[in-house]
């Protein structure tokens, strides 16, 4: 059964959930939301070649607070090198260099250019792999209603359709959980602020540097929502 938007799930089985964490804001906040339903967490990171590696390091550091403050229930991080696959992902700012990433508001039709072909299905797929070889039979990722105008692979009809392969790719059913398909950004950061998300340690900007562009749509989007909630978003920007 797949949980219903702004459901997460309280633990089953061994207790144990995996989670596709890209170090941006909507996995993060899935990730402490998790923890703080009483999951033990498998952290998973994919390398597939993306525009620059902040996201991974963002990754990385909130793989380590979480282990601090969760202890045990923060599992052994694990992380896919897909990059040789992301070089032959061509078309996208995010995969090709060639491609300069389009700066405006996620509602414009440049922002297609950030779309990197068919990324969600190779990161479920593996994540999948990965979960089932731990004996781990529930994967979260953090798709919401605000991704649904441009990014095919975070709609509900999607969410459904993987959710349904899963189920069957192997002799023990994998369950997807993305709880977060009928809320947006606001929403998100408000679930956030409650359970203590660590907002600074995250990364959602389309480009690298030490500090975000606040140009692109991800900074866009992201700076809305956090003026939606009336709080200032903790990264620094350009």
């Amino acid at each position: 059964m797949i949980p219903t938007p702004q459901m997460i799930p309280t633990p089953e089985g061994n207790g144990k959930i995996a989670i596709l964490l890209s170090g941006g804001m909507d996995s993060a906040t899935l990730f402490f939301d998790l923890l703080d339903a009483g999951w033990a967490v498998l952290p998973i990171r994919v390398n597939y070649g993306q525009r620059h590696s902040r996201e991974l390091d963002a990754s990385r550091q909130l793989s380590e607070y979480a282990a601090k403050r969760f202890g045990e229930r923060v599992m052994e991080p694990v992380e896919i090198d897909f990059s040789a696959l992301g070089r032959q992902l061509l078309g996208s700012s995010q995969t090709d260099a060639t491609v300069p990433v389009p700066h405006g508001h996620y509602a414009d039709e440049n922002m297609k250019k950030t779309v990197v072909p068919n990324r969600n299905m190779i990161l479920l797929a593996a994540a999948t792999g990965v979960a089932s070889s731990r004996e781990t039979y529930y994967l979260a990722y953090g798709a919401h209603a605000g991704d649904h105008a441009i990014y095919p692979d975070c709609r509900q009809e999607f969410i459904d359709k993987m959710a349904a392969a899963l189920l069957v790719c192997d002799y023990e059913p994998i369950v997807l959980v993305a709880p977060y398909g009928g809320i947006d950004k606001r929403g998100i950061l408000e679930r956030g602020f409650r359970i203590g998300v660590p907002y600074e340690l995250t990364w959602t900007c389309y480009e690298g540097g030490d500090k975000a562009c606040g140009k692109c749509g991800s900074c866009q989007e992201r700076l809305e929502g956090f003026a939606a909630n009336g709080v200032t978003d903790p990264v620094p920007y350009a």
